[in-house]
């Protein structure tokens, strides 16, 4: 069930603060057991916020829960207030809103975090001037230092702007007004400064996201619906940045903190859980879009390399191995050593499925610097890898393939080669090939080897073979024909009229209809017992 009165962000942090105070953390934790359990039972809310529920297993206890003024709670047990059975509601509640209930479990744990300031901030109000200490005008005035700051300082006072929500859920909804709050203390920088300061302010969310600092919100496996959504939100956001590129040129005194950027994300993606590649796709994107167009040489491509092999050893078992190899695959690409870059990206093929977009985006940059024998060679091998491929993975691949053709003719065979390799996997996209460069023979061997059904086939699809080749239709109609009779039924013999009547017009448009009706007399005369075929035969007006 829900409750009718969903709790703001200011009533949530002070129902933990609440919490903090009036129980006991072994209560709280003992309550949790009691959730956990399944021993809320029953729960019933009223207008305003309130609860009541019976809790317990054998002799359940009712609670009157006051979420506005938890000490005004009361509970039937002994204890009256302040007991399990109410922790065990309250966290019902938080369930029941949408919001985490481990915030509940641990309110002692944040509850040292929370000052005035903190709750002022949350909601855009001016904190009160008390003489003794603004918060606001700290953190403007720490602000004021971020020109001249290290990464790692802007990243504390990151941390120091999103303290006051702390106690929300780690949803798309936090995760806006953490960046709004970071970008509120942003002081004017230039151009390729203030990029770089977004770029960190999206990073440090991001990664707030996909490892939680806390071990209870911390899955390694798997995030949870709304944090995955506000995860996507994030690098969505920063593949925006980073797709704007960075004038380095202009202002060259970036370049320090873009290769500090690059050693934080380094770190970062890979000791991302094996699961996730949020933080691999940033660091790829850093490259492609930021570090690749500005330099002149590939020395840096080489020092890359090397810190990726020590990472390896510092790392250990905590390595991300498929970021690991995937980087190596990119970085090898952008030093044109394409076996190297091969060799990578099969091993980490092993076991797992490289992703189909980071696949597909060696090939969008070398049909971007027109590189064609080179986009060649990359789709021969991307093939495989694929391994099965949904549609629209089929169509991107079949896409690069046609423009390699168009720029490059001579490599048409290596495409067939490549399909043909493919298969099983690759029909679709060998079938649809062979119809767009009017294959039409070899499109119907397939067909009819196969048993294709004609009527399960589009219109559009045969339609080509209608106007170029309408003599293969033939054979394909007719063992269809007779398919339909073996079934015996009524939908078998109505399918074959249908089919009956698109031979009607093939043998009309290649002007052979005497050879059409010498077929059709001996079809009636051989099927004459078939009282149902020929009713099918005469509603049709094949025959009279």
């Amino acid at each position: 069930m829900k409750t009718n009165h969903t709790i703001t962000d200011m009533e949530w942090q002070k129902l933990i603060a609440d919490v903090g105070e009036h129980f006991s953390d072994v209560t709280i934790k003992r309550g949790f057991q009691f959730y956990k359990q399944g021993f809320v039972r029953e729960v019933k809310a009223d207008g305003a916020g309130g609860l009541q529920a019976f809790v317990g297993g054998a002799e359940p206890q009712e609670v009157f829960l006051e979420t506005g003024e938890i000490s005004a709670s009361r509970c039937a047990c002994p204890e009256g207030s302040g007991c399990k059975h109410i922790v065990a509601v309250l966290l019902e509640y938080a369930s029941m809103q949408g919001r985490s209930v481990h915030a509940i479990v641990n309110a002692h744990a944040m509850l040292k975090f929370r000052t005035p300031h903190h709750v002022a901030l949350e909601e855009n109000e001016v904190p009160a001037q008390t003489g003794e200490f603004d918060a606001g005008s700290a953190l403007r005035e720490k602000a004021l230092q971020i020109p001249n700051a290290s990464i790692a300082e802007w990243h504390a006072l990151f941390k120091t702007c999103v303290a006051p929500l702390e106690f929300g859920s780690p949803n798309a909804q936090y995760a806006r007004k953490a960046i709004a709050a970071i970008e509120a203390v942003k002081p004017r920088l230039s151009p390729g400064m203030e990029q770089l300061y977004d770029l960190h302010a999206h990073l440090f969310m991001l990664i707030k996201l996909v490892k939680p600092a806390h071990p209870l919100l911390q899955t390694g496996t798997y995030l949870g619906y709304h944090v995955q959504v506000a995860a996507d939100d994030m690098l969505k956001a920063i593949k925006e940045i980073l797709d704007e590129g960075i004038g380095l040129a202009a202002e060259p005194e970036l370049w320090p903190r873009v290769t500090k950027t690059l050693t934080y994300l380094r770190r970062q993606m890979l000791t991302e859980s094996k699961n996730f590649n949020y933080l691999f796709e940033a660091y790829d994107r850093l490259w492609r879009r930021w570090l690749r167009p500005n330099l002149e040489d590939d020395r840096m491509f080489k020092e890359e390399i090397e810190k990726l092999k020590t990472a390896e050893e510092d790392l250990g078992d905590g390595l991300s191995r498929l970021s690991w190899m995937l980087a190596h695959s990119r970085i090898y690409f952008f030093m044109g050593e394409d076996r190297q870059a091969w060799t990578w990206l099969r091993d980490a093929s092993k076991g797992v499925i490289v992703p189909p977009g980071f696949l597909f985006s060696f090939a969008e940059e070398i049909a971007a610097a027109e590189e064609w024998p080179r986009l060649v060679e990359w789709l021969v091998f991307i093939g495989p890898l694929l391994s099965g491929p949904r549609k629209d993975q089929a169509d991107v691949y079949m896409d690069h393939w046609r423009m390699a053709v168009r720029h490059h003719p001579e490599s048409e065979e290596r495409m067939w080669e490549a399909l043909s390799g493919m298969l099983p996997y690759s029909l679709e996209m060998y079938e649809e090939a062979l119809l767009d460069y009017g294959k039409w023979q070899q499109w119907m061997d397939m067909q009819l080897s196969a048993g294709t059904e004609p009527l399960a086939l589009r219109v559009s699809v045969l339609q080509p073979l209608e106007k170029e080749a309408p003599e293969l239709l033939l054979p394909f109609y007719h063992q269809a024909v007779e398919r339909h009779l073996l079934l015996k039924n009524r939908s078998g013999y109505k399918a074959a009229v249908k089919l009956l009547k698109r031979l009607a017009k093939l043998y009309k448009k290649m002007k052979r209809e005497e050879r059409w009706e010498q077929f059709l007399e001996t079809f009636v005369s051989r099927n004459g017992r078939l009282r149902a075929l020929q009713e099918e035969l005469r509603k049709g007006k094949l025959i009279s």
